[in-house]
């Protein structure tokens, strides 16, 4: 039933909503925040709890690591290459065993811990 008035509905209508949706999500996301606070001196960093009590370089690698997994899974999501297009939900998996397994050996968990607390 849903699928018939979605055909009514204009695609580009469609894609500023989806568009629209991602980007006032982005100015609640922690990764977002933690991405403006690499271009931030320190001195002016909000007092927030995490930002606290991390280190600003453990905070900045976490950035950095996260960045990186963002990269591949959107490098991987909008290729154009099937076989690519197949392995998206092994990437999807292997992103949640880098994230609990890999970065506790780069980043300690205390900090780890800090910065997965809700804001």
């Amino acid at each position: 039933m849903i699928p018939i008035p979605l055909t009514y509905i204009p695609r580009p209508v469609l894609a500023g909503l989806f568009v629209y949706m991602a980007l006032a999500s982005v100015s609640d996301n922690q990764l977002m925040e933690r991405v403006k606070l690499i271009f931030i001196e320190q001195s002016a960093y909000p007092p927030s709890h995490y930002i606290r009590r991390v280190p600003q370089r453990r905070m900045h690698l976490f950035t950095c690591l996260q960045l990186i997994q963002l990269a591949v899974l959107c490098g991987c999501g909008f290729t154009n290459t099937p076989f690519v297009k197949m392995v998206f939900p092994i990437l999807l998996f292997l992103q949640m065993l880098i994230r609990h397994r890999l970065i506790p050996y780069v980043i300690e968990r205390k900090y780890l811990e800090a910065m997965d607390r809700p804001m």
